[in-house]
Order: structure tokens, then sequence, then C-alpha cells
């Protein structure tokens, strides 16, 4: 199964990286740029502007300060449970604390481990596993997805769920 449109998208930008020093990643400016948000560089943690940039490039609305992950709970559909293009959001830090992650599922590894597509994940934009214990919520950026996104397919990784979004 392809698509939906903003997952196909985000999969176009798997390898993108921050640059080091003092230049940025002209992508990751033009998003910041299509969401809003005041920054013009790379080293501000820029998952949510990933999520949103992509978003905006599909015609979409993104999250009102789609900056902060947290602030994806709010935006489209609610989900009970992930889905293939779903927005999934991750406490980072503690549970209860501001800082997040945010990203769009693409399935679950053998270990049962969520496969995010996601940006500042290790500075660049990759797909790797996260525990379903650090999930804040999930979220539909439309009506309501097929039934078939729910099944997610198994994609093989290390198993080394992501400890650096930052």
């Amino acid at each position: 199964m392809t698509g939906p449109v903003w997952l196909d998208r985000a999969r176009t930008y798997v390898g993108l990286k921050e640059i080091p020093g003092p230049k940025s990643s002209p992508v990751i400016v033009r998003w910041w740029e299509a969401i809003k948000a005041p920054f013009r560089e790379d080293l501000t943690p820029w998952c949510g502007a990933f999520v949103g940039g992509v978003l905006a490039e599909c015609g979409m609305q993104v999250a009102k300060n789609g900056s902060a992950a947290r602030s994806w709970l709010n935006h489209g559909v609610p989900l009970d449970r992930p889905a293939v293009g779903a927005i999934v959001v991750f406490w980072r830090g503690k549970p209860s604390g501001w800082s997040g992650h945010v990203g769009f599922v693409v399935g679950r590894d053998r270990a049962g481990n969520l496969m995010v597509l996601g940006g500042n994940q290790g500075d660049a934009v990759n797909i790797k596993p996260f525990s379903t214990a650090r999930v804040l919520g999930y979220r539909w950026p439309g009506v309501a997805p097929l039934p078939a996104r729910y099944n997610l397919p198994v994609l093989t990784s290390d198993g080394r769920v992501s400890q650096n979004e930052a």
C-alpha cells in the first residue's frame, strides 16, 4: 500500500541531514518558513518543522505552534491506535515535561516498536524504532484513515529504540 500523499512526500526526504557548522540546510529553513516559525537554522530541534513542512507541501493545514512537538496533539483527528501515515507524538525527557518528538508512523518492528519516519532523528530524516511506552498520542491530518492503514507492516530494524531527537 502506498500513501497517504503526505507520507509518500515525507519518504522523499529520507537521508536529508543537518549541515554542520554555521550553514543550515535550505530545506529545513524552508520548512520553518512553511510553519511560520521564527527559526532560520537547523540547530533548533526541527521534528515539528519536518512534519509541518511536509504537510504544507501537500497543501494541508499545519498545527498552530507546530515547532513544538507536543502541539501536534491538537492537530487533526485523534486516533486510539497507530495507523500508517498517522502523526505520532512522543514525550522526551519525562512524560509530564514540555519537550517531545513528532513524526509519521510507517510500521512496526518484530519487537513491537513503532517504526517512525521523522526529522531530527540523529540530526537527519530517517526511519527509526520508537518504544510505544513513550507515545502521547496519534493524530490523523484528515477525516479518518482507511481501515487497512491500521495494519502496520513489519519493517526491519536493529531493535535499538531512538534516543536522540534533539
